[in-house]
């Protein structure tokens, strides 16, 4: 269970407020400091034994120390020139990158370098393990232990980063859904996808959302829906998994954190890091 301190850790109230934050070493280290050692960008296409379609996925990940961070970007838009700017780079400079994909990189390095998981955000994570004898299998072990994660009396959820596996568990646990992502499109159950929030019905009770919401600059707008309607806001983090749990307890009820490399990437068990805020989703 996940204990949460807020007189230790503050909790910020946006991207661009925890941004300004590593910016100035509130969180803890002079990022005039630690460096960038390596920058790469995976790029991968799934597709698993007996699902009709597939998907491609681009991260660009950096280095500090022992941490690595990462961003999902929109496949084809990653530029590899950019990995020269950020070796050798300080994290300061970086901060301060016309890119927001190194950004958010950056900052997730830099957190995960000063709290590693199981303790990101001054959190406590409970740590689960999900495997499977292929793919198709491990995907749905981790898309049921995220959904866990819904609080109980959940009835529709709002699910921002269409996942097909996601969708399957929560058909599974007969919580109906609306999905959502820029792709558009329609889901491996010929559903419409909605391509903006605005778009989809608003009568949802919570919203499952992934971390590549740090990177397309949509997460601030979908924290300020949850805390305005006091819905519960669970997100899967690949993207960002040491950034997000700072936002625990500020509208964001849970986190299914996963660092690099993702469970897609790796055919033996993988770890998620689960964290919990207890109580209210918007402290103030």
């Amino acid at each position: 269970m996940t204990t949460t301190d807020h007189t230790v850790t503050p909790r910020p109230h946006s991207v661009g407020e925890l941004l300004e934050w590593a910016r100035t070493a509130r969180p803890g280290a002079d990022p005039a400091g630690p460096t960038v050692t390596s920058a790469f960008h995976t790029h991968y296409g799934t597709r698993h034994t007996g699902r009709r379609g597939g998907y491609r996925n681009a991260v660009l990940s950096v280095r500090i120390g022992a941490a690595v961070g990462s961003c999902g970007i929109e496949p084809g838009t990653g530029d590899v020139d950019v990995l020269d700017d950020c070796v050798g780079a300080t994290v300061g400079q970086l901060l301060n990158h016309p890119q927001r994909a190194v950004r958010i990189a950056v900052l997730d390095a830099y957190l995960m370098h000063l709290r590693p998981h199981p303790s990101a955000g001054g959190a406590t994570a409970e740590l689960v393990e999900v495997a499977g004898a292929n793919s198709l299998e491990k995907s749905r072990r981790r898309a049921e232990a995220v959904v866990g994660l819904l609080p109980p009396g959940v009835r529709c959820v709002l699910v921002v980063g269409v996942v097909g596996s996601l969708l399957a568990a929560l058909r599974d646990r007969g919580i109906a859904y609306y999905p959502c992502d820029l792709a558009g499109g329609r889901t491996e159950f010929d559903e419409h996808v909605y391509r903006d929030i605005a778009a989809a019905p608003p009568d949802y009770d919570a919203l499952l959302v992934t971390g590549m919401t740090l990177g397309n600059d949509t997460f601030d707008p979908l924290l300020a829906e949850a805390a305005g309607r006091s819905l519960p806001l669970v997100l899967f983090a690949q993207t960002g998994s040491a950034v997000l749990p700072w936002f625990l307890g500020r509208g964001v009820t849970a986190v299914s954190a996963e660092p690099y490399p993702f469970f897609s990437l790796d055919g033996g068990p993988s770890t998620l890091y689960h964290y919990r805020h207890e109580g209210p989703p918007w402290t103030r």
